[in-house]
């Protein structure tokens, strides 16, 4: 008996802590808790003349205007700079921020995907996807856009 209230007791203690973990997700901080985050060593000015120039030289990778995105701030208290990227075969856009990270490094989120040739059918990166869709949505990010990026960035440092 004494080894069965062992077991019983470790399953109680892995539930409460499973516990914990999700009521700490719930809260998570942030306005983009479940976003994919990937540094670079450059000013956000930097990064974003880079994503800017990326999007004259690939226009492919530009939200059609009837969607009416437009990067940047909404306003001055804003602490992202969103942008919005068009993967024009599977009719996605993929939204992304940047953030300087006070180092003189910065912050890019990769926050979701919306799916269709409407908005309204955002699934967020980690969290909405299944754990393959997952990886491919980012593999298909990094390689399509944050790669060409990060090598504009180096191209002009």
């Amino acid at each position: 008996m004494n080894i069965v209230k062992k077991i019983g007791f470790g399953l109680l203690l892995l539930l409460v802590g499973f516990g914990f973990y999700k009521l700490a997700k719930l809260y998570s901080p942030g306005s983009y808790p479940n976003a994919e985050i990937y540094g670079i060593r450059a000013s956000e000015g930097k990064i974003i003349n880079s994503i800017n120039k990326f999007k004259d030289e690939n226009p492919k990778f530009v939200p059609p205007i009837s969607f009416n995105l437009q990067d940047g701030r909404f306003n001055a208290n804003d602490h992202w700079y969103d942008v919005y990227f068009y993967y024009p075969e599977s009719k996605e856009i993929v939204h992304v921020w940047t953030r300087p990270d006070g180092s003189g490094s910065t912050t890019i989120g990769f926050v979701g995907v919306n799916q269709g040739d409407r908005l309204g059918n955002w699934k967020d990166i980690n969290r909405d996807f299944s754990s393959s869709e997952n990886s491919i949505q980012k593999d298909r990010f990094e390689n399509l856009i944050l790669s060409p990026i990060r090598y504009i960035v180096e191209a002009k440092q």
